[in-house]
């Protein structure tokens, strides 16, 4: 029997030895790779495609958001399970709308994240339980009310990676080199950025980077 093929993504080096330890105990189940940011992730997965990535959110370079679009544009018949600390509603609904299949909160992972990587390995969806109840609860609200939730006017995939990486502290020379765009690209992309979300300092930008889980509340804030 073919086993379910495994990327792991956590920027944690010690959480991703206790996944593989885990998983590897599974018949089931190999891991077939690590990474340790979205960026990183994004290269491997499209070099040899998994059956399933477990992955992270908030991570350096590329958060687990804009990793899971970026995966799933190059390699659609992956699964993407998120195992993350951050279960807010937004972060739930972005990282859906991105096509992940499944959420799992790490605070409640340790029974279910086995489960879990089975359930979406056959294309069902799968949420840890506060999460499962919240979205039914909203679903039965969308249904008596008969009004869908509003959405907010979002960034672009390449917007949010530049917002991550001005919230890291890196320059716009920096960026430029990172992404491989043009200066003058990056300071159109920041000006967008802070248009749309109509902030325009970099402490306010780092701190709405940080609101939305896309970067650690350690990370450096060095740009000016």
């Amino acid at each position: 029997m073919k086993k379910i093929s495994v990327l792991l993504v956590d920027d944690h080096t010690v959480v991703r030895q206790g996944l593989r330890a885990l998983l590897q105990a599974e018949g089931d189940m190999e891991v077939i790779g690590e990474a340790e940011n979205g960026r990183q992730a994004v290269v491997m997965a499209r070099k040899t495609p998994p059956d399933v990535v477990v992955m992270d959110v908030a991570m350096p370079l590329l958060n687990g958001l804009e990793a899971t679009r970026q995966i799933l544009k190059s390699v659609p018949a992956t699964k993407v399970l998120v195992l993350t600390s951050y279960g807010d509603d937004e972060c739930v609904e972005q990282l859906m709308q991105s096509g992940a299949t499944g959420y799992l909160l790490k605070q409640t992972a340790a029974n279910d994240l086995l489960k879990a990587i089975r359930e979406v390995h056959r294309g069902n969806a799968f949420f840890s339980p506060p999460i499962a109840k919240r979205l039914r609860d909203q679903s039965r609200e969308v249904f008596t009310s008969g009004q869908k939730p509003k959405k907010a006017g979002g960034l672009t995939s390449r917007e949010t990676e530049v917002l991550q990486l001005i919230a890291e502290g890196f320059s716009n020379k920096q960026i430029a080199a990172e992404l491989g765009i043009s200066i003058k690209t990056v300071e159109k992309h920041r000006q967008q950025v802070m248009n749309k979300l109509n902030i325009h300092d970099v402490a306010g930008l780092t701190r709405h980077a940080m609101a939305k889980g896309m970067i650690q509340r350690s990370a450096p804030t060095l740009a000016t």
